[in-house]
């Protein structure tokens, strides 16, 4: 059963095309008697650029194996790419928010306050101190 190549095209759409991508069968190992111990059916899987290791034995079959770890590492690529395109957009609508100017019952409040805080200064002041 060969991997499905919808499941590719998305792959390589993400940027992990098979030429990225390490894939290794390793013996399994765990509950599942001596059969488990004695095949290849355990699909280790590596991301090169991106470092991400996908290591699937979920099934008996090694084919449907490799297709569960290329599907794992869709998913896990996908939130990577995510997650990052969430923070640029969060820096960008938190330097929108900064530069745009002060409402103007803001601004009032502000310098009210200021006047307050001049005053409160001024009283503070030794007297016979005017310039």
């Amino acid at each position: 059963m060969p991997i499905p190549p919808d499941i590719e095209q998305q792959l390589t759409r993400l940027g992990a095309p098979p030429s990225t991508l390490i894939e290794k069968f390793i013996q399994g190992s765990g509950s599942g008697g001596q059969k488990i111990n004695k095949t290849a059916s355990c699909v280790y899987l590596k991301h090169t650029p991106t470092g991400i290791e996908i290591k699937c034995q979920s099934d008996r079959s090694r084919e449907q194996n490799r297709l569960t770890a290329r599907q794992e590492l869709f998913k896990k690529l996908q939130m990577l790419y995510q997650k990052a395109a969430d923070e640029k957009r969060d820096t960008r609508e938190k330097k929108r928010r900064t530069d745009r100017p002060r409402s103007r019952n803001s601004k009032n409040r502000m310098l009210k306050a200021k006047k307050q805080n001049s005053q409160k200064k001024n009283m503070r002041r030794k007297p016979g101190n005017y310039d």
